[in-house]
Protein backbone atom coordinates (compact mmCIF):
# COMPACT_ATOMS: atom_id res chain seq x y z
CA UNK A 1 0.00 0.00 0.00
CA UNK A 2 1.35 3.44 -0.97
CA UNK A 3 1.90 6.15 1.63
CA UNK A 4 -1.00 8.15 0.18
CA UNK A 5 -3.33 5.16 0.26
CA UNK A 6 -2.27 4.35 3.84
CA UNK A 7 -2.98 7.94 4.91
CA UNK A 8 -6.40 7.86 3.23
CA UNK A 9 -7.24 4.54 4.91
CA UNK A 10 -6.13 5.89 8.28
CA UNK A 11 -8.43 8.91 7.90
CA UNK A 12 -11.32 6.64 6.86
CA UNK A 13 -10.79 4.40 9.88
CA UNK A 14 -10.58 7.41 12.21
CA UNK A 15 -13.85 8.74 10.79
CA UNK A 16 -15.47 5.34 11.28
CA UNK A 17 -14.33 5.21 14.89
CA UNK A 18 -15.77 8.70 15.48
CA UNK A 19 -19.12 7.52 14.13
CA UNK A 20 -19.11 4.49 16.42
CA UNK A 21 -18.22 6.59 19.48
CA UNK A 22 -20.96 9.08 18.55
CA UNK A 23 -23.55 6.35 18.17
CA UNK A 24 -22.55 4.85 21.54
CA UNK A 25 -23.29 8.16 23.25
CA UNK A 26 -26.40 8.99 21.19
CA UNK A 27 -28.10 5.63 21.67
CA UNK A 28 -27.04 4.87 25.23
CA UNK A 29 -24.33 2.24 24.85
CA UNK A 30 -21.39 4.01 26.54
CA UNK A 31 -21.03 7.32 28.39
CA UNK A 32 -17.95 9.08 29.72
CA UNK A 33 -17.75 8.48 33.46
CA UNK A 34 -18.55 11.56 35.59
CA UNK A 35 -19.28 13.47 32.38
CA UNK A 36 -21.05 16.43 34.02
CA UNK A 37 -17.83 17.08 35.99
CA UNK A 38 -15.56 16.87 32.98
CA UNK A 39 -15.16 13.09 33.03
CA UNK A 40 -12.36 10.89 34.33
CA UNK A 41 -9.84 9.66 31.78
CA UNK A 42 -9.87 5.91 31.28
CA UNK A 43 -13.23 5.32 32.98
CA UNK A 44 -16.55 4.62 31.25
CA UNK A 45 -20.17 3.98 32.17
CA UNK A 46 -22.36 1.58 30.20
CA UNK A 47 -25.84 2.91 29.43
CA UNK A 48 -29.11 0.99 29.07
CA UNK A 49 -28.15 -0.69 25.78
CA UNK A 50 -24.46 -1.07 26.64
CA UNK A 51 -25.17 -2.93 29.85
CA UNK A 52 -27.44 -5.36 27.98
CA UNK A 53 -24.78 -5.99 25.32
CA UNK A 54 -22.17 -6.52 28.01
CA UNK A 55 -24.45 -8.83 29.96
CA UNK A 56 -25.20 -10.93 26.86
CA UNK A 57 -21.46 -11.34 26.22
CA UNK A 58 -20.67 -12.33 29.81
CA UNK A 59 -23.65 -14.69 30.05
CA UNK A 60 -22.70 -16.45 26.83
CA UNK A 61 -19.05 -16.77 27.92
CA UNK A 62 -20.19 -18.23 31.25
CA UNK A 63 -22.57 -20.60 29.52
CA UNK A 64 -19.92 -21.86 27.09
CA UNK A 65 -17.09 -22.01 29.64
CA UNK A 66 -18.89 -23.46 32.66
CA UNK A 67 -22.50 -24.59 32.27
CA UNK A 68 -21.96 -26.56 29.08
CA UNK A 69 -18.88 -28.29 30.52
CA UNK A 70 -18.38 -30.82 33.31
CA UNK A 71 -14.74 -29.87 33.92
CA UNK A 72 -15.08 -26.17 34.85
CA UNK A 73 -16.50 -24.53 37.98
CA UNK A 74 -16.89 -20.87 38.89
CA UNK A 75 -15.48 -18.43 41.44
CA UNK A 76 -16.19 -14.82 42.36
CA UNK A 77 -13.15 -13.51 44.23
CA UNK A 78 -12.93 -10.24 46.11
CA UNK A 79 -11.35 -7.14 44.56
CA UNK A 80 -9.34 -6.42 47.72
CA UNK A 81 -6.92 -9.13 48.82
CA UNK A 82 -4.16 -9.56 51.37
CA UNK A 83 -1.09 -7.58 50.28
CA UNK A 84 1.02 -10.72 50.47
CA UNK A 85 -0.86 -12.13 47.46
CA UNK A 86 0.63 -9.40 45.27
CA UNK A 87 4.05 -9.76 46.85
CA UNK A 88 4.03 -13.48 46.12
CA UNK A 89 2.80 -13.05 42.54
CA UNK A 90 5.46 -10.40 41.86
CA UNK A 91 3.00 -7.64 41.06
CA UNK A 92 4.16 -5.34 43.85
CA UNK A 93 7.70 -5.14 42.49
CA UNK A 94 7.42 -5.89 38.77
CA UNK A 95 3.94 -4.93 37.53
CA UNK A 96 4.99 -1.72 35.83
CA UNK A 97 5.28 0.08 32.51
CA UNK A 98 8.20 2.29 31.38
CA UNK A 99 7.17 5.95 31.65
CA UNK A 100 8.72 9.13 30.25
CA UNK A 101 7.78 12.81 30.55
CA UNK A 102 7.95 15.35 27.75
CA UNK A 103 9.78 18.39 29.10
CA UNK A 104 8.21 20.58 26.44
CA UNK A 105 4.46 19.93 26.80
CA UNK A 106 4.55 18.03 30.13
CA UNK A 107 2.78 14.97 28.66
CA UNK A 108 3.31 11.70 30.49
CA UNK A 109 3.77 8.78 28.09
CA UNK A 110 4.51 5.06 27.90
CA UNK A 111 8.06 4.76 26.59
CA UNK A 112 7.38 1.54 24.67
CA UNK A 113 4.54 3.12 22.68
CA UNK A 114 6.24 6.32 21.52
CA UNK A 115 7.04 6.55 17.79
CA UNK A 116 10.62 6.95 16.63
CA UNK A 117 11.22 10.24 14.81
CA UNK A 118 13.28 10.98 11.72
CA UNK A 119 16.47 11.30 13.76
CA UNK A 120 16.10 7.79 15.15
CA UNK A 121 15.06 9.12 18.57
CA UNK A 122 11.73 8.71 20.33
CA UNK A 123 9.51 11.72 19.71
CA UNK A 124 6.61 13.10 21.74
CA UNK A 125 3.42 12.31 19.79
CA UNK A 126 1.69 15.33 21.34
CA UNK A 127 4.06 18.21 20.51
CA UNK A 128 6.81 16.58 18.43
CA UNK A 129 9.61 17.37 20.87
CA UNK A 130 12.61 15.07 21.33
CA UNK A 131 13.25 16.45 24.82
CA UNK A 132 12.05 13.49 26.88
CA UNK A 133 13.15 12.17 30.26
CA UNK A 134 14.79 8.79 30.66
CA UNK A 135 12.27 5.91 31.05
CA UNK A 136 11.42 4.92 34.62
CA UNK A 137 9.25 2.14 36.04
CA UNK A 138 5.68 3.11 36.93
CA UNK A 139 3.71 0.57 38.97
CA UNK A 140 0.22 0.12 37.56
CA UNK A 141 -1.55 -1.02 40.72
CA UNK A 142 -3.95 1.32 42.52
CA UNK A 143 -2.83 1.55 46.15
CA UNK A 144 -5.24 1.98 49.03
CA UNK A 145 -5.48 1.32 52.77
CA UNK A 146 -7.70 -1.07 54.71
CA UNK A 147 -9.01 -0.01 58.09
CA UNK A 148 -8.72 3.14 60.17
CA UNK A 149 -4.97 3.71 59.84
CA UNK A 150 -2.96 4.63 56.77
CA UNK A 151 0.44 3.04 57.22
CA UNK A 152 2.48 0.20 55.73
CA UNK A 153 0.61 -2.40 57.78
CA UNK A 154 -2.72 -1.51 56.13
CA UNK A 155 -1.63 -1.23 52.50
CA UNK A 156 -3.82 -3.01 49.96
CA UNK A 157 -4.34 -2.81 46.20
CA UNK A 158 -7.26 -2.87 43.83
CA UNK A 159 -6.58 -6.10 41.97
CA UNK A 160 -4.89 -5.63 38.58
CA UNK A 161 -6.15 -9.04 37.39
CA UNK A 162 -8.70 -11.61 38.52
CA UNK A 163 -6.44 -14.65 38.17
CA UNK A 164 -4.72 -14.51 41.56
CA UNK A 165 -7.97 -15.10 43.45
CA UNK A 166 -8.30 -18.38 41.57
CA UNK A 167 -4.77 -19.48 42.45
CA UNK A 168 -5.04 -18.70 46.15
CA UNK A 169 -8.43 -20.46 46.35
CA UNK A 170 -7.29 -23.44 44.27
CA UNK A 171 -7.11 -25.85 47.21
CA UNK A 172 -10.49 -24.78 48.64
CA UNK A 173 -12.18 -25.29 45.28
CA UNK A 174 -10.40 -28.62 44.80
CA UNK A 175 -11.41 -29.88 48.25
CA UNK A 176 -15.07 -28.84 47.91
CA UNK A 177 -15.66 -30.08 44.35
CA UNK A 178 -13.41 -33.18 44.21
CA UNK A 179 -12.52 -32.38 40.61
CA UNK A 180 -9.95 -34.49 38.81
CA UNK A 181 -7.29 -33.10 36.49
CA UNK A 182 -7.66 -31.56 34.04
CA UNK A 183 -10.26 -29.09 35.33
CA UNK A 184 -10.76 -25.34 35.34
CA UNK A 185 -11.91 -22.47 37.52
CA UNK A 186 -13.63 -19.58 35.73
CA UNK A 187 -14.21 -16.03 36.89
CA UNK A 188 -15.64 -12.79 35.52
CA UNK A 189 -14.80 -9.63 37.43
CA UNK A 190 -13.45 -6.11 37.64
CA UNK A 191 -9.76 -5.30 37.53
CA UNK A 192 -7.93 -1.99 37.80
CA UNK A 193 -4.72 -0.67 36.26
CA UNK A 194 -3.44 2.86 36.56
CA UNK A 195 -2.65 3.13 32.85
CA UNK A 196 -0.20 5.87 31.92
CA UNK A 197 -2.07 6.67 28.73
CA UNK A 198 -5.63 5.28 28.39
CA UNK A 199 -6.75 5.46 24.76
CA UNK A 200 -8.88 4.17 21.90
CA UNK A 201 -12.24 4.71 23.60
CA UNK A 202 -12.96 1.77 25.94
CA UNK A 203 -10.13 -0.40 24.61
CA UNK A 204 -7.52 0.60 27.18
CA UNK A 205 -9.15 1.72 30.41
CA UNK A 206 -8.18 2.06 34.05
CA UNK A 207 -11.21 0.11 35.24
CA UNK A 208 -12.25 -2.91 33.19
CA UNK A 209 -13.67 -6.42 33.35
CA UNK A 210 -11.97 -9.70 32.62
CA UNK A 211 -13.30 -13.15 31.72
CA UNK A 212 -10.64 -15.61 32.83
CA UNK A 213 -10.25 -19.35 33.04
CA UNK A 214 -7.43 -21.11 34.85
CA UNK A 215 -7.36 -24.66 33.49
CA UNK A 216 -5.26 -26.95 35.70
CA UNK A 217 -3.57 -30.00 34.24
CA UNK A 218 -0.65 -32.41 34.49
CA UNK A 219 2.66 -30.96 33.21
CA UNK A 220 2.74 -33.22 30.16
CA UNK A 221 -0.73 -31.98 29.08
CA UNK A 222 0.16 -28.28 29.01
CA UNK A 223 1.20 -27.72 25.41
CA UNK A 224 -1.64 -29.78 23.95
CA UNK A 225 -4.18 -27.90 26.08
CA UNK A 226 -2.68 -24.57 25.02
CA UNK A 227 -3.56 -25.38 21.40
CA UNK A 228 -6.95 -26.81 22.45
CA UNK A 229 -7.96 -23.62 24.24
CA UNK A 230 -6.75 -21.43 21.39
CA UNK A 231 -9.10 -23.29 19.04
CA UNK A 232 -11.96 -23.12 21.55
CA UNK A 233 -11.58 -19.40 22.01
CA UNK A 234 -11.39 -18.67 18.28
CA UNK A 235 -14.62 -20.63 17.83
CA UNK A 236 -16.23 -18.58 20.60
CA UNK A 237 -15.49 -15.28 18.86
CA UNK A 238 -17.02 -16.56 15.65
CA UNK A 239 -20.10 -17.70 17.59
CA UNK A 240 -20.70 -14.16 18.87
CA UNK A 241 -20.40 -12.59 15.43
CA UNK A 242 -16.74 -11.67 14.93
CA UNK A 243 -15.54 -12.63 11.47
CA UNK A 244 -12.59 -15.05 11.35
CA UNK A 245 -11.11 -12.85 8.62
CA UNK A 246 -10.70 -10.02 11.14
CA UNK A 247 -9.23 -12.20 13.87
CA UNK A 248 -5.47 -12.71 14.07
CA UNK A 249 -3.40 -15.17 16.09
CA UNK A 250 0.02 -14.06 17.28
CA UNK A 251 2.36 -16.78 18.53
CA UNK A 252 4.23 -14.62 21.03
CA UNK A 253 8.02 -15.09 20.68
CA UNK A 254 9.88 -16.47 23.72
CA UNK A 255 11.71 -13.19 24.33
CA UNK A 256 8.39 -11.29 24.55
CA UNK A 257 6.52 -13.76 26.77
CA UNK A 258 6.23 -13.51 30.54
CA UNK A 259 9.16 -15.34 32.16
CA UNK A 260 6.91 -18.09 33.52
CA UNK A 261 5.19 -18.81 30.19
CA UNK A 262 6.10 -21.83 28.05
CA UNK A 263 3.79 -20.64 25.30
CA UNK A 264 1.42 -17.73 24.67
CA UNK A 265 -0.99 -16.91 21.87
CA UNK A 266 -2.56 -13.48 21.52
CA UNK A 267 -5.95 -13.45 19.80
CA UNK A 268 -6.14 -10.08 18.07
CA UNK A 269 -8.90 -8.19 16.26
CA UNK A 270 -8.72 -5.74 13.39
CA UNK A 271 -10.18 -2.60 14.99
CA UNK A 272 -10.52 0.64 13.01
CA UNK A 273 -7.52 1.95 15.02
CA UNK A 274 -5.39 -1.10 14.22
CA UNK A 275 -4.91 -4.77 15.08
CA UNK A 276 -5.03 -5.12 18.87
CA UNK A 277 -5.21 -7.90 21.45
CA UNK A 278 -8.59 -9.25 22.55
CA UNK A 279 -7.40 -12.20 24.58
CA UNK A 280 -4.27 -13.99 25.69
CA UNK A 281 -4.06 -17.78 25.91
CA UNK A 282 -1.01 -18.61 28.00
CA UNK A 283 0.61 -21.75 29.39
CA UNK A 284 1.70 -20.43 32.81
CA UNK A 285 3.24 -23.73 34.03
CA UNK A 286 3.09 -24.13 37.83
CA UNK A 287 4.59 -20.72 38.53
CA UNK A 288 1.62 -19.16 40.34
CA UNK A 289 0.79 -22.10 42.57
CA UNK A 290 4.48 -22.50 43.36
CA UNK A 291 4.82 -18.84 44.36
CA UNK A 292 1.77 -18.93 46.62
CA UNK A 293 2.75 -22.23 48.20
CA UNK A 294 6.21 -20.87 48.98
CA UNK A 295 5.06 -17.50 50.36
CA UNK A 296 2.05 -18.78 52.32
CA UNK A 297 3.67 -21.92 53.67
CA UNK A 298 0.49 -23.86 52.78
CA UNK A 299 0.47 -26.87 50.50
CA UNK A 300 -1.34 -26.34 47.21
CA UNK A 301 -0.42 -29.74 45.81
CA UNK A 302 -2.79 -32.03 43.99
CA UNK A 303 -2.98 -35.71 44.96
CA UNK A 304 -3.54 -38.18 42.14
CA UNK A 305 -5.52 -41.17 43.45
CA UNK A 306 -4.37 -43.43 40.63
CA UNK A 307 -0.62 -42.75 40.63
CA UNK A 308 -0.43 -41.79 44.32
CA UNK A 309 1.59 -38.68 43.36
CA UNK A 310 1.58 -35.29 45.05
CA UNK A 311 2.45 -32.44 42.65
CA UNK A 312 1.66 -28.86 41.72
CA UNK A 313 -0.59 -28.76 38.63
CA UNK A 314 0.33 -26.67 35.63
CA UNK A 315 -2.18 -24.20 34.22
CA UNK A 316 -3.35 -22.89 30.85
CA UNK A 317 -5.06 -19.51 31.01
CA UNK A 318 -7.44 -18.07 28.42
CA UNK A 319 -7.89 -14.44 29.59
CA UNK A 320 -10.31 -12.17 27.70
CA UNK A 321 -11.26 -8.52 28.14
CA UNK A 322 -14.99 -7.86 28.41
CA UNK A 323 -14.76 -4.21 27.41
CA UNK A 324 -12.43 -4.91 24.49
CA UNK A 325 -14.75 -7.61 23.19
CA UNK A 326 -17.79 -5.34 23.54
CA UNK A 327 -15.91 -2.72 21.52
CA UNK A 328 -15.03 -5.32 18.89
CA UNK A 329 -18.71 -6.32 18.67
CA UNK A 330 -19.70 -2.67 18.13
CA UNK A 331 -17.04 -2.15 15.48
CA UNK A 332 -17.92 -5.38 13.67
CA UNK A 333 -21.65 -4.64 13.73
CA UNK A 334 -21.58 -1.02 12.54
CA UNK A 335 -22.72 -0.59 8.95
CA UNK A 336 -24.14 2.10 6.68
CA UNK A 337 -26.09 1.49 3.49
CA UNK A 338 -28.00 3.64 1.03
CA UNK A 339 -31.66 2.72 0.61
CA UNK A 340 -34.76 4.27 -0.94
CA UNK A 341 -37.46 5.61 1.35
CA UNK A 342 -41.22 5.35 0.76
CA UNK A 343 -41.12 8.45 -1.45
CA UNK A 344 -38.33 7.15 -3.67
CA UNK A 345 -35.60 9.31 -2.15
CA UNK A 346 -32.26 7.83 -1.14
CA UNK A 347 -31.24 7.84 2.51
CA UNK A 348 -28.49 6.36 4.64
CA UNK A 349 -29.54 3.53 6.92
CA UNK A 350 -27.31 3.02 9.95
CA UNK A 351 -27.54 -0.51 11.25
CA UNK A 352 -25.74 -2.54 13.90
CA UNK A 353 -25.61 -6.08 12.57
CA UNK A 354 -25.14 -7.85 15.89
CA UNK A 355 -25.47 -11.61 16.03
CA UNK A 356 -28.96 -12.08 17.55
CA UNK A 357 -27.53 -13.72 20.69
CA UNK A 358 -25.47 -10.57 21.40
CA UNK A 359 -28.08 -7.93 20.43
CA UNK A 360 -29.09 -5.82 23.45
CA UNK A 361 -32.76 -5.89 22.37
CA UNK A 362 -34.03 -9.00 20.64
CA UNK A 363 -37.36 -7.76 19.32
CA UNK A 364 -39.30 -4.53 18.95
CA UNK A 365 -43.10 -4.70 19.24
CA UNK A 366 -45.17 -1.96 17.58
CA UNK A 367 -48.88 -1.27 17.17
CA UNK A 368 -49.39 0.17 13.69
CA UNK A 369 -51.28 3.15 15.15
CA UNK A 370 -51.20 4.40 18.74
CA UNK A 371 -54.68 5.94 18.58
CA UNK A 372 -56.37 2.56 18.07
CA UNK A 373 -56.84 1.02 21.54
CA UNK A 374 -57.47 -2.45 20.15
CA UNK A 375 -54.09 -2.38 18.33
CA UNK A 376 -52.29 -1.08 21.41
CA UNK A 377 -53.87 -3.70 23.64
CA UNK A 378 -52.94 -6.52 21.26
CA UNK A 379 -49.36 -5.23 20.86
CA UNK A 380 -48.88 -5.03 24.60
CA UNK A 381 -50.15 -8.59 24.99
CA UNK A 382 -47.56 -9.77 22.42
CA UNK A 383 -44.81 -7.93 24.30
CA UNK A 384 -45.97 -9.53 27.56
CA UNK A 385 -45.90 -12.97 25.89
CA UNK A 386 -42.27 -12.54 24.82
CA UNK A 387 -40.74 -10.70 27.78
CA UNK A 388 -40.13 -13.78 29.97
CA UNK A 389 -37.97 -15.19 27.17
CA UNK A 390 -36.02 -12.20 25.81
CA UNK A 391 -35.43 -8.46 26.02
CA UNK A 392 -38.34 -6.67 24.30
CA UNK A 393 -38.88 -3.01 23.47
CA UNK A 394 -42.43 -1.72 23.00
CA UNK A 395 -42.91 1.48 20.99
CA UNK A 396 -45.98 3.24 19.65
CA UNK A 397 -44.59 6.70 18.84
CA UNK A 398 -43.75 7.87 15.31
CA UNK A 399 -44.25 6.47 11.83
CA UNK A 400 -43.62 2.74 11.57
CA UNK A 401 -40.66 3.31 9.23
CA UNK A 402 -38.93 5.57 11.74
CA UNK A 403 -39.48 3.03 14.47
CA UNK A 404 -37.81 0.41 12.28
CA UNK A 405 -34.85 2.71 11.63
CA UNK A 406 -34.38 3.40 15.32
CA UNK A 407 -34.24 -0.31 16.08
CA UNK A 408 -31.84 -0.86 13.16
CA UNK A 409 -29.48 1.67 14.70
CA UNK A 410 -29.34 -0.19 18.02
CA UNK A 411 -29.08 -3.63 16.43
CA UNK A 412 -32.51 -5.14 17.16
CA UNK A 413 -32.70 -8.20 14.86
CA UNK A 414 -36.50 -8.51 14.69
CA UNK A 415 -39.48 -6.16 14.78
CA UNK A 416 -43.14 -7.13 15.06
CA UNK A 417 -45.97 -4.92 13.85
CA UNK A 418 -49.52 -5.48 15.07
CA UNK A 419 -51.91 -4.25 12.39
CA UNK A 420 -55.55 -4.60 11.37
CA UNK A 421 -54.89 -8.04 9.87
CA UNK A 422 -53.85 -9.11 13.39
CA UNK A 423 -57.32 -8.18 14.64
CA UNK A 424 -59.04 -10.17 11.88
CA UNK A 425 -60.52 -7.14 10.16
CA UNK A 426 -59.29 -8.37 6.77
CA UNK A 427 -60.47 -11.94 7.26
CA UNK A 428 -59.92 -14.83 9.65
CA UNK A 429 -56.97 -16.20 7.68
CA UNK A 430 -54.58 -13.53 9.02
CA UNK A 431 -56.18 -13.10 12.43
CA UNK A 432 -53.68 -13.40 15.31
CA UNK A 433 -50.72 -13.04 12.96
CA UNK A 434 -48.17 -10.22 12.96
CA UNK A 435 -45.75 -8.71 10.49
CA UNK A 436 -42.27 -9.99 11.32
CA UNK A 437 -39.56 -7.73 9.92
CA UNK A 438 -35.90 -8.85 9.67
CA UNK A 439 -33.23 -6.22 10.44
CA UNK A 440 -30.51 -7.23 7.97
CA UNK A 441 -32.60 -7.91 4.89
CA UNK A 442 -35.58 -5.68 5.81
CA UNK A 443 -37.78 -8.50 4.47
CA UNK A 444 -41.18 -9.00 6.07
CA UNK A 445 -43.35 -12.06 6.60
CA UNK A 446 -46.53 -12.97 8.45
CA UNK A 447 -46.31 -15.22 11.47
CA UNK A 448 -48.77 -16.55 14.00
CA UNK A 449 -48.44 -15.02 17.46
CA UNK A 450 -48.44 -18.50 18.99
CA UNK A 451 -45.36 -19.42 16.93
CA UNK A 452 -43.31 -16.37 17.89
CA UNK A 453 -41.60 -17.56 21.13
CA UNK A 454 -40.23 -20.78 19.62
CA UNK A 455 -39.20 -19.13 16.35
CA UNK A 456 -37.42 -16.17 17.95
CA UNK A 457 -35.66 -18.31 20.55
CA UNK A 458 -34.34 -20.57 17.77
CA UNK A 459 -32.87 -17.54 16.00
CA UNK A 460 -31.37 -15.98 19.13
CA UNK A 461 -29.45 -19.11 20.08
Amino acid sequence: MSQQAATTQSKTNAALMEKIVSLCKRRGFVFQSSEIYGGLNGCWDYGPLGVELKRNLKDYWWRRMTRERDDVVGLDGSILMNRRVWQASGHETTFSDPMVDCRQCKSRLRADQIPVGKEGKIQCPVCGSYDLTEPRAFNLMFKTYVGATEDESSVAYLRPETAQAIFVQFKNVLDTTNKKLPFGIAQIGKAFRNEINPRNFTFRSREFEQMELEYFCRPEQGMDLLKYWLDERLAFYEEIGLSREKLRVLDVPAEERAHYSKGTYDIEYEFPFGVQELEGVAYRTDYDLQQHQEHSGKSLEYFDDETKEHFLPHVVEPSAGVDRTVLALLCAAYDEETIMDDKGKSETRIVLRFHPRMAPVKVGVFPLLKNKPELVEKARSVATLLKPHMNVVYSETGAIGKRYRKQDEVGTPFCLTIDFETLGERGDELKDTVTLRHRDSMQQERMKISDLPAYLLSKIG
